[in-house]
């Protein structure tokens, strides 16, 4: 082979048959090895980019950790007259304070101990996991009777060091999460607009603690794995494939965290959320997050470990999965081969100069334009998601022009080959751009059915007038018809990204609607903050005005939660679909000719079965959230008999919270087994048994049914959520007050959660808690983990009757 500059020996170029060229034209061209295309100077800046915006992500986390830090425990701390400073029922500052403590130190120590539980379940995951697809990776591999056993041990390392890099990710959002609510608190107790400036900062802050921390880490664990990895393997084409198709397990290993995040923390989440609502808010009467309710610190509990540690994990996963599938799909082109390691690596750059962008976006909400009344809430948030994408947009297209390689002779002269498709730098900054845009798109549709500012909402809570049921069919309604718009425009950015750069494309347009993933984060892991620093200032009995500041926080939290649904939704189905090219690539690789064909009857039995894998996986899950929460609306009943003095108000006496905690994290760790086992071993039970077409079809089905459904899930629970809150704000109080005159005390003032228009609400609520956080999320992993099951084990399926599966040897 040629040598190009630097030394490293250029792959030959591949004839390519699915090009449009004349015969007589490859002739002409045959002195021509990869359009000339050798390695840029700019090439060797890649690394040192990738490290530089990885550690500055680490380092800005830190940073906004000490802001955050400096917020004392201690609700007189400000120099400013606090509403909340006077006696609130008898209670006085000191006890607030006191109270504070107790309630932060609770909420801690359950969140501590639900994920000292889980990760002890993942630890032995890993343990049994990374021998056996070790073993199986080096059978599926041998070439001539001989075990590849480098290929097998390495894929297993790089899924070790995903699975612990997820771990780390969740752990620390999870742990900033609940070190920043009681400080949320304490902002809101200062008088308006530095309360609201105070409290907005302090969630914000903590949020984006998550999303840089994350994004830093996860980009160094990446590329120190590669560089680690890197000298075992030569420099020729194959073996970078090699190296890629191994690196593929840390993605499996940090989508396999994902999912037992994902299920088990949406259950406990939802378990404790479900129960208390039933027992206390339903039965009883009593408030949201009262004192008195068992299951309220348990509610506070799971908001950080489903809301924070799962979508953490999640996300992780996603950029793990996407970021392999670009590589590995990338390292099959000679001409990216040949531009040297820059052009390879061109996925990991857009994601660390997204960590710049976003770093610079964080500004604009705490500094230059900060929230100093409750109608700038949703404009800051949503001002975030369009300033980064403004931003990222330029600096995607000079990373573009700058590292992938243009030909000067050939068949694609000014671009690159790869996939069998004609790309260049301008269509991959196209696909990077569709995946960008496309993500805020999903994400305004998004906001426009889960907000109460917008029309769909407020129909959702005017049909609670007739009752429970009209208000669920109305959110139904509300749900498929959310999916209409985001499934457009996925399916535009699929067309538009294959069109232009094939799988690679794909993968490029999964990455770019990740680009922002710091920001994405951030805005996420907010709105837990928020709900948390709510509950604690009921349960601290401060002044009904910190309540107020920090609901209506919340309320823009849920909104923004369900546009990062809607982000977590979009990039799951694009990094499945990526990760479905590089299964198909490495098939290729093989020597073997995979098309896809929904002719064949193994084929579309397989699409079949994969759409129906969302309705089993939700199923499960579903019936998970009502069996635990039946657990807890049971003992929450037997405390309150127990003791009656729980149901007096004001009453010094607590109940057991614990027990409820327990409770929740022993379903949540129970119930989350048999979902994650169905989606681990449905493509390898496929792939063995029927073969690679059964698994082509499960994948596409899987993708194609899962999206749907995750969209219109989440968004109806979300509306439901907001519709509640729209009511409990006092918006529907002149109806309430003329339909229900009972409701009306002697003030004149109207009883809003005495009514049964809220009442309504509140069932609609709670029947969407484990749609908008357990089935309707853990989707996403269902898509992407199928997928990463997939590449990794390619080679074993191919191994079995040459990807014909057991089946063939039967018929």
């Amino acid at each position: 082979p040629e040598k190009k500059k630097g030394g490293a020996a250029r792959p030959p170029q591949t004839p390519l048959a699915s090009t449009s060229a004349a015969p007589s034209r490859l002739m002409d061209d045959f002195a021509c090895v990869n359009g000339n295309i050798t390695a840029s100077d700019a090439s060797e800046a890649a690394p040192a980019l990738i490290i530089v915006t990885g550690l500055i992500g680490i380092a800005f986390s830190v940073f906004l950790l000490k802001l955050v830090s400096s917020i004392a425990l201690d609700v007189a701390s400000n120099n400013e007259p606090l509403v909340g400073s006077e006696p609130i029922n008898g209670a006085d500052v000191a006890e607030q304070n006191a109270r504070l403590l107790e309630l932060y130190a609770a909420i801690t120590t359950g969140a501590n101990a639900f994920l000292r539980s889980e990760y002890k379940l993942c630890g032995i995951f890993i343990v049994l996991a990374f021998p056996a697809m070790s073993v199986l990776i080096a059978w599926g591999d041998k070439e001539d009777g001989k075990w590849e056993w480098k290929n097998g041990w390495l894929s297993g390392v790089s899924f070790v060091v995903g699975a612990i890099t997820s771990i780390v990710c969740g752990y620390i959002g999870m742990r900033v999460a609940v070190f920043s609510n009681a400080r949320c608190t304490v902002g809101a107790c200062a008088p308006a607009p530095h309360g609201w400036t105070h409290s907005f900062n302090t969630a914000f802050r903590a949020g984006g603690v998550m999303g840089f921390s994350l994004t830093g880490v996860a980009l160094l664990s990446l590329y120190a794995l590669i560089l680690g990895l890197r000298p075992l393997f030569g420099s020729e084409q194959t073996d970078l494939m090699h190296l890629f198709e191994c690196i593929a397990g840390f993605g499996l290993g940090g989508s396999s965290i994902a999912m037992f995040g994902r299920v088990g923390g949406g259950i406990y989440t939802k378990a404790a959320d479900v129960g208390a609502d039933l027992a206390g808010k339903v039965v009883q009467d009593l408030p949201e997050d009262d004192p008195h309710n068992p299951g309220t610190i348990a509610d506070n509990v799971g908001d950080n470990v489903g809301d924070v540690a799962g979508m953490g994990s999640d996300l992780f996963g996603s950029f793990g999965e996407a970021s392999c599938a670009a590589l590995l799909v990338g390292a099959s082109s000679p001409m990216i081969v040949a531009a040297g390691w820059g052009a390879l690596m061109f996925p990991l750059t857009v994601s660390g100069v997204g960590i710049v962008v976003c770093l610079i976006t964080n500004f604009v909400a705490t500094d230059l334009s900060p929230v100093r009344k409750e109608a700038d809430i949703e404009r800051v948030l949503k001002t975030q998601l369009l300033v980064s994408s403004l931003l990222m947009t330029p600096c995607v297209y000079a990373l573009a022009v700058t590292l992938l390689p243009a030909a000067t002779c050939g068949m694609c002269v000014g671009g690159f080959v790869v996939g069998g498709v004609c790309s260049s730098p301008l269509k991959a900054f196209f696909c990077v751009g569709f995946g960008l845009w496309g993500g805020c798109v999903i994400g305004f549709v998004t906001e426009y059915y889960t907000s109460f500012s917008y029309s769909p909402v407020k129909e959702v809570a005017n049909a609670c007038r007739t009752g429970a049921a009209t208000n669920i069919i109305y959110g139904l309604a509300l749900g498929y018809k959310s999916a209409i718009v985001p499934v457009f425009v996925v399916a535009f950015i699929v067309f538009g990204a294959h069109s232009l750069a094939g799988f690679y494309g794909i993968s490029l347009a999964a990455l770019g609607m990740l680009a922002t993933l710091a920001t994405c984060l951030t805005i996420d892991v907010y709105g837990p903050v928020c709900d948390n620093a709510g509950g604690i200032a009921e349960m601290c009995e401060l002044h009904p005005s910190v309540r107020e500041k920090t609901d209506a926080l919340d309320a823009a939290g849920n909104t923004t939660a369900a546009i990062g649904k809607g982000f977590a939704i979009g990039s799951a189905c694009l990094v499945g679909l990526a990760l479905f090219g590089a299964f198909v690539t490495r098939l290729n690789d093989t020597g073997a000719k995979v098309t896809v064909d929904l002719l064949d009857p193994l084929t579309f039995a397989g699409l079949l079965v994969g759409s129906m894998l969302p309705y089993w996986f939700s199923a499960m899950t579903m019936k998970s959230v009502g069996k635990a929460a039946n657990e807890m609306v049971i003992e929450i009943k037997r405390q309150f008999d127990a003791n009656p003095n729980l149901l007096i108000p004001n009453h010094p006496d607590r109940p057991d919270y614990d027990r409820c905690i327990k409770i929740s994290t022993d379903a949540s760790l129970r119930e989350m087994i048999a979902p994650g086992a169905l989606v681990m071993f449905a493509p390898i039970v496929a792939g063995v048994v029927f073969g690679t077409k059964s698994v082509t079809g499960l994948l596409a089905g899987g993708i194609a049914s899962g999206v749907q459904m995750a969209v219109s899930a989440s968004n109806t629970g979300g509306a439901w959520d907001n519709a509640k809150k729209y009511i409990s704000k006092g918006a529907m109080d002149a109806v309430i007050g003329e339909e229900e005159p009972e409701t009306v005390d002697n003030t004149g003032k109207v009883q809003t959660k005495k009514s049964q228009i809220f009442k309504a609400a509140v069932t609609g609520d709670t029947v969407g808690d484990p749609l908008k956080d357990t089935s309707g999320p853990a989707l996403n992993i269902l898509m992407k983990l199928m997928a990463i099951i997939s590449v990794v084990f390619a080679d074993v399926f191919l191994a079995v009757n040459k990807g014909d599966g057991l089946i063939a040897s039967w018929l």
